[in-house]
């Protein structure tokens, strides 16, 4: 390997740590993910997969799995994805497409995927899959960067594409 390659290598190395960094220390302060069962199942710079089983609490007035919990669960993972360069980033706005039902016992899996990002604000797509792998809903956020990191010791690995 070059020595330019060991650079991108070490980079792409310390971007993943980071992001892992990061995670770590949102689970420990998420209370809403935590109480809902909400767990990181994957984290990378940019991208998130997160995943959460369906409660019986979870269920709406028609026995189906309210649409709030899954809008959380796909929120939740636009969170984490959008945080994962150690720059404090919320969401500005966002937008869900519910599919298809679910139910007590579902196993949802919210994978998040960074479309754009620019210095300020960044686009993210979500898509919740149940476990038989069908989609249950689509989600879009745009975020917004705020002053502060995650991680006090940890560098900002965000860049502007």
């Amino acid at each position: 390997m070059t020595a330019s390659g060991q650079g991108a290598e070490a980079a792409r190395t310390d971007a993943q740590a980071v992001a892992e960094a990061a995670a770590h220390v949102m689970m420990q302060s998420d209370r809403a993910a935590r109480r809902l069962g909400i767990h990181v199942v994957e984290i990378a710079p940019g991208r998130s997969v997160l995943r959460m089983i369906v409660r019986r609490e979870m269920l709406n007035g028609h026995d189906m799995g309210h649409g709030g919990m899954t809008f959380t669960l796909a929120d939740t993972a636009l969170a984490y994805a959008c945080n994962s360069y150690n720059q404090n980033a919320v969401a500005q706005s966002t937008q869900i497409t519910f599919l298809r039902p679910t139910a007590e016992a579902d196993v949802l899996t919210a994978t998040a995927e960074e479309v754009a990002l620019s210095r300020r604000t960044g686009i993210y797509d979500v898509v919740v899959m149940n476990q038989r792998g069908e989609k249950v809903a689509v989600f879009r956020g745009q975020t917004a960067s705020i002053k502060g990191s995650l991680v006090p010791d940890m560098p900002v690995t965000r860049q502007s594409q």
